[in-house]
């Protein structure tokens, strides 16, 4: 497996929070509806979360079957559904970590359903909800952005450096896994889904 830094820095943006009208950063650090890293007791299942869950398009999650190159680390599916050991899932693979108060992170998400309803069958994508207090808010994003892929929680923001993921610094961020092992992390912000399929051209070598 060979790491590969991203060449672009995250910018981590001011934006006005879904819920509460306070402005928060897109990324790292407690309060302000971003959960401390590894300190979350945020409830991702729960019987309102699972009934929020069922209005919405996005599927039940799906470990993989092992051997791959993410770090040992089980994160619950978030709505409720079998949690998944990322360390079983392998490439090609496209990895969003998001967040429902991320401007950024809203406005690519309906980006990111395009590409996933073309090519999905062929480069799957699985989203990240990530150091994320709300997850009512996370699936009602979800809902109004149609999104049918699965989608994963880690509020207490325990992949940050979780070797190959790197330090993440600011949300969205993509993190792209090859067929080979190889992981590239770049900074996301894409506007259309032609940009992700260029992205997974460029850091999966697979063309579109």
């Amino acid at each position: 497996m060979r790491w590969r830094a991203p060449a672009v820095a995250a910018t981590a943006a001011a934006v006005l929070a879904l819920l509460g009208g306070s402005l928060t950063a897109c990324g790292g650090g407690g309060g302000g509806g971003v959960a401390a890293p590894g300190r979350s007791t945020v409830a991702v299942d729960s019987p309102q979360l699972r009934e929020i869950k069922a209005g919405t398009d996005v599927p039940g999650c799906r470990p993989g079957e092992g051997g791959g190159p993410l770090p040992d680390l089980t994160l619950p599916c978030l709505g409720g559904g079998r949690s998944v050991d990322l360390s079983s899932l392998t490439g090609p693979l496209v990895i969003n970590l998001w967040a429902s108060n991320c401007g950024p992170c809203r406005e690519e998400m309906p980006a990111i359903e395009a590409f996933h309803r073309t090519y999905g069958a062929r480069v799957p994508v699985l989203g990240i909800d990530y150091q994320d207090l709300q997850p009512a808010a996370a699936l009602e994003l979800a809902r109004r952005s149609g999104v049918s892929y699965p989608l994963v929680a880690d509020p207490g923001g325990d992949v940050n450096a979780a070797a190959p993921f790197p330090v993440i610094r600011g949300i969205p961020y993509f993190v792209f896994v090859t067929a080979g092992g190889d992981v590239t992390a770049v900074p996301g912000g894409i506007d259309s889904a032609a940009d992700l399929v260029t992205l997974v051209r460029d850091h999966l070598g697979v063309r579109l």
